[in-house]
């Protein structure tokens, strides 16, 4: 009887010492069941590509998000970057490259700040970027826990979207609402072409952080199986009524129209694929054959790629001038473009303008006669049904310009001539001359990125009309220089040729991206194909805008505050992420450097020392 009583509580013992290991294994499972029941909703809703900031809070969406990439590969892209700011420009580079809504994943605390500007770029540029962001439970805020802040709407308007989830559960209700979250999230992201913008999403997490991801069923929780062969969002576009695409079309008849053609003009899914934009492309040259409107294309317009006599290129020199041809009704699609002398000349003239736009004018010039809310491929096949269509495969053949847009068209091909005979081989000191020089040597089919200041500004002046196809992209939403380089090697994911155009500090600002040299090697071992990324450094040594700007000054704060000279060393600071790295004095040694980068799997780097100085006299003569 004695031993029986011993043999029970030795029993208790074992069970004491199993009930909180039991425990732990339980809150694991619901951990991993919770998570991955919003995954598996986050790629039935289309997302492809997450993008991970290393930390300890966000432990469940980041191993729930490897254990995705393991089991699903290429459907479901991973990425790592340490640096939180870098980590979220680079999310946004894929989402512009793709269209898609890219997730970014970081832990709580002044991580999830330095996602900040990121955001704010993708708010104006309308770019579908989803944060998921770890926190502290409810238990530890406001009491001094470390890393612990208020996250909640951390973002405030710059969102669409914030959802402020609650502590994790397995049971059928919470993962039923994690679901319809995941799918909201993506609703409020990529509704739609021409539409995105950013979401967060807060996720509290109490110990233990680690879920188990072993679970053969990890993404199956909550999902309705009769629903395996819908997808989880339909999209659909808004059409103009016929009525008002008859009176549009009556207006644009009785006017001399031009057409402004900024970022955007595009949708975001013919940005990523080439045969749809050369659909949205013929659609677009037929409309300005058929109301005689040149297309004034900015350089991110993307129809600089067809070389059509339509695309007016130099509108920025030509606008404002006396050689500009009158006009009295503008056109706009897409953003108000790089050039400031456009703006102010359709501003000075008093035409008419109509604005298309799915969402707002974008208007800060205050200059909107007519807002039309539609996307610009759908306002263009309105008008075109409408009115007499020509055949768009004409279009694209060069058919008979009408005269508007052929007076406009001689204009720009004169000046297109004149950059076209320069040789520019001969001037080792002016940034055209590489501008060139890149943009012959560039295969077709490559991504383009340029920074903004001076690099896109010379994009803009020597980017002429040519059949090449290109994509080229820019953070223009708010114009700044916060990682740029990153951006752009997120983008680089969706192209086997990258070339990137920087100077120097909007390099150094984003310098720290060259780490992700050691990611595109992972990439190739997870059976991707490693992209080719070559940065071309036009180093004036400094903030060589301000040359060119009303701050310019003899006094000596000029170059203190906005020349700001470095000095520096970009080769060795390039070697120390192992980037190679080329400095090159003249146009004959940049051609030899670029085409012996071009195809070179990875990031590569070209360095162009330039004056500081001089900026616009050197280019005077092509502004």
């Amino acid at each position: 009887m004695a031993e029986k009583e011993e043999d029970l509580l030795v029993d208790e013992e074992d069970q004491a010492t199993d009930a909180p290991e039991l425990a732990i294994a339980q809150k694991k499972r619901a951990l991993g069941t919770y998570v991955g029941a919003f995954f598996d909703e986050l790629m039935r809703a289309g997302v492809r590509d997450v993008v991970v900031s290393p930390g300890s809070r966000s432990t469940p969406l980041s191993m729930v998000a490897h254990e995705a990439h393991a089991r699903f590969g290429s459907a479901f892209n991973l990425y790592l970057d340490i640096d939180e700011r870098g980590a979220a420009f680079f999310a946004l580079g894929i989402a512009k490259a793709t269209g898609r809504a890219v997730c970014v994943i970081c832990t709580s605390g002044t991580a999830l700040a330095n996602y900040y500007p990121a955001v704010m770029e993708a708010e104006i540029s309308r770019v579908p970027l989803i944060v998921l962001s770890g926190d502290r439970p409810a238990r530890l805020q406001g009491l001094g826990a470390p890393q612990t802040c208020d996250q909640n709407k951390a973002f405030s308007d710059h969102v669409r979207r914030f959802f402020a989830m609650p502590e994790p559960s397995d049971s059928p209700k919470y993962v039923a609402h994690v679901r319809q979250v995941a799918r909201e999230t993506v609703i409020a992201a990529a509704p739609g072409t021409h539409a995105s913008a950013p979401v967060h999403v807060n996720f509290p997490f109490d110990e233990p952080l680690v879920p188990d991801t072993a679970m053969p069923d990890l993404f199956d929780a909550g999902r309705v199986a009769a629903a395996d062969d819908l997808p989880a969002l339909v999209r659909t576009e808004h059409e103009l009524s016929s009525r008002d695409a008859a009176s549009l079309v009556d207006f644009l008849d009785s006017h001399t129209v031009v057409v402004l053609a900024g970022e955007g003009t595009f949708s975001a899914e013919a940005v990523a694929d080439s045969t749809r934009r050369d659909r949205e492309a013929q659609a677009l040259l037929a409309f300005a054959e058929r109301f005689d409107a040149p297309l004034l294309a900015d350089p991110l317009s993307h129809l600089r790629t067809y070389g059509h006599p339509a695309v007016i290129c130099g509108y920025d020199r030509i606008m404002g001038s006396d050689e500009m041809p009158a006009f009295d009704a503008v056109v706009r699609f897409g953003r108000y473009p790089v050039s400031k002398r456009a703006t102010q000349a359709i501003e000075a003239c008093q035409a008419a303008q109509i604005v298309v736009d799915p969402l707002t004018t974008r208007d800060f010039n205050s200059q909107t006669t007519t807002f039309v809310a539609a996307n610009p491929l759908d306002f263009v096949v309105a008008l075109l049904e409408a009115g007499t269509v020509p055949n768009p495969e004409e279009s694209m053949a060069y058919a008979p310009l009408p005269q508007n847009v052929h007076e406009w068209g001689l204009i720009d091909r004169a000046r297109t001539e004149r950059i076209l005979a320069t040789d520019f081989a001969a001037d080792s000191q002016f940034e055209g001359s590489y501008l060139r020089a890149v943009l012959e040597g560039i295969p077709a089919e490559s991504l383009l990125f340029t920074a903004n200041s001076m690099s896109v500004r010379a994009l803009d002046a020597f980017y002429v009309s040519q059949a090449k196809h290109l994509t080229v992209l820019a953070n223009r939403g708010l114009n700044g220089i916060d990682g740029t380089v990153s951006t752009a090697l997120g983008a680089a994911q969706s192209f086997k040729q990258t070339v990137m155009v920087t100077g120097d500090l909007t390099l150094l600002h984003d310098l720290n991206s060259l780490a992700l040299q050691g990611e595109m090697l992972l990439r190739e071992r997870q059976g991707s194909p490693r992209p080719s990324i070559v940065i071309v450094l036009l180093n004036n040594n400094g903030g060589a805008i301000f040359d060119m700007l009303p701050q310019k000054s003899d006094e000596s704060y000029f170059e203190r505050l906005f020349l700001t000279p470095q000095k520096v060393d970009f080769a060795a600071a390039a070697g120390a992420f192992g980037v190679p790295t080329a400095t090159v004095h003249t146009v004959a040694e940049f051609k030899q450097a670029f085409s012996g980068f071009l195809g070179e799997q990875g990031i590569s780097l070209i360095e162009v020392p330039l004056p500081l100085t001089g900026v616009r006299e050197r280019y005077d003569q092509y502004w």
